[in-house]
């Protein structure tokens, strides 16, 4: 079910009062803090159909295929881990020699790289052979630690950051914070891979960033504006979605693409003020998305289009729409911070 009857009544009101400016704000706060509270929401759960778009359309039946590897596995998590390795970037190189799309270092391919092609070679660097070997990878490492009590996704992720034995040793994820942060990590943006099987939780604090976004109707766009007073107090698109959940508490990404995996993705008609919503000239792969704005509801969201424009109330409807993210502090805080 999507906004529900009260909201879709109020938003009709809120809709025709566009341009009223701080009645249709007060209708629009009251309206968040009102769903956000209702308890019938539901929470949204993983699945393992992964969310359109969200990998790349190159990577994806690979993704979806070797996903399913074994149980403890999905093609959500797999995704998730390519994406905090190397943004689907299959010439990523760390300076700790990792390697490839799956960020192999030269030691553990020799022992655990796989010819997922079938073309006579084990290449780190084609995603056809990386992909199925990084799921290759992890079922082995859940095979290790089989036998250990508790979850064997959380149980792998932990072989995975500290080693087999060490899951052994503790029976269990390891009393380490880096180790403990990694399978949060991992299992909490795996949900931003995942169509939700269920509605999706509104975030707390979207009434804030609506807020936010709303006292700038009117500023001027500045190409990588970040709001500060050296740029006038200017946003670009993504400055100001990342300025508005900032003043909430909440640290998103720099760049549209990025902030579209803080989170999990509703459908169209599931949206809710202050789900992101993203747009893109290729509507198979999200790491193309090239522009985000905040929805308010009605079919509207709050947007700074572009050089020459201010930011404004703009229809979401258009050919380029991509898709929503609706934000959380964890998926925000699960995003990788380099490359």
């Amino acid at each position: 079910m999507g906004e529900g009857w009260t909201m879709r009544k109020m938003w009709v009101g809120a809709g025709v009062a566009v341009a009223g400016g701080l009645g249709f704000v007060m209708l629009l706060v009251v309206g968040v803090y009102l769903v956000a509270g209702d308890p019938a929401g539901g929470a949204g759960g993983g699945s393992k159909r992964l969310a359109e778009g969200s990998v790349p359309a190159a990577y994806q039946p690979l993704v979806q295929k070797w996903g399913n590897h074994c149980p403890a596995i999905s093609p959500a998590l797999l995704a998730s881990q390519l994406y905090q390795e190397s943004r689907f970037n299959p010439k990523a190189q760390s300076h700790a020699a990792a390697q490839g799309i799956a960020q192999f270092i030269p030691g553990t391919w020799a022992t655990h790289g796989v010819d997922g092609d079938g073309d006579g070679d084990r290449d780190v660097w084609d995603p056809n052979d990386a992909i199925p070997s990084a799921a290759s990878y992890d079922c082995s490492l859940a095979s290790y630690v089989k036998d250990v009590p508790g979850d064997p996704t959380r149980n792998m992720l932990a072989a995975y950051n500290a080693g087999p034995y060490a899951v052994i040793k503790y029976q269990g994820v390891p009393p380490y914070e880096e180790t403990q942060n990694y399978v949060k990590t991992i299992t909490t943006l795996a949900k931003s891979f995942a169509a939700p099987t269920t509605r999706v939780d509104p975030s707390e604090q979207a009434a804030g960033a609506i807020a936010y976004a709303q006292e700038k109707l009117g500023t001027p766009y500045l190409w990588g504006g970040n709001g500060t007073a050296d740029q006038g107090g200017r946003f670009d698109c993504s400055g100001l979605t990342k300025a508005a959940f900032e003043s909430v508490g909440i640290e998103l990404p720099r760049v549209a693409n990025d902030q579209y995996n803080a989170g999990a993705h509703p459908s169209r008609d599931e949206l809710l003020p202050g789900d992101l919503v993203f747009f893109s000239d290729d509507l198979t792969n999200s790491r193309a998305i090239r522009h985000v704005g905040m929805y308010v509801g009605g079919g509207y969201m709050i947007n700074a289009p572009r050089p020459g424009a201010v930011i404004r109330f703009d229809p979401i409807d258009t050919p380029d729409y991509f898709g929503a993210t609706r934000v959380t502090e964890d998926g925000a805080k699960a995003l990788p911070t380099t490359v």
